[in-house]
């Protein structure tokens, strides 16, 4: 089985996999935060999008998304902190020129109906 991308060190079926596949909620922005570098790191710009608040959506088309995310090797996160509403990190990842990269991110997310979404983050 494969360890989740997420860092968690549970496997990807039973951590970040329910969450990307629609059959769970993540439960904190922490688990959506993490749920979406999975996402990054298994290409699926589908739940990227899902998961973007409607407010800032029209930022993030999916060809970017699509394209961010495969034109990266996703190695590692490291998650720095984490509040009811935010989750400051560092994404490590490998460009399409095989330099090693650091995107490092405090996000804020929204909790609306019962579902978590990212709204923006700020770039360090």
């Amino acid at each position: 089985m494969i360890k989740c991308y997420c860092g968690s060190q549970l496997e990807f079926e039973n951590c970040c996999k329910p969450y990307i596949s629609g059959t769970k909620h993540a439960p904190t922005a922490e688990a959506l935060m993490r749920s979406r570098y999975s996402a990054f790191a298994t290409h699926n710009a589908d739940y990227l999008v899902a998961t973007t608040h409607f407010s800032t959506r029209k930022h993030h088309k999916r060809e970017d998304i699509l394209e961010w995310a495969t034109s990266n090797q996703w190695i590692k996160l490291l998650v720095l902190n984490s509040s009811i509403n935010s989750v400051t990190f560092k994404a490590f990842y490998i460009n399409n020129q095989l330099q090693s990269e650091i995107h490092h991110e405090h996000s804020i997310f929204k909790l609306e109906n019962g579902k978590w979404y990212y709204v923006d983050g700020t770039f360090f």
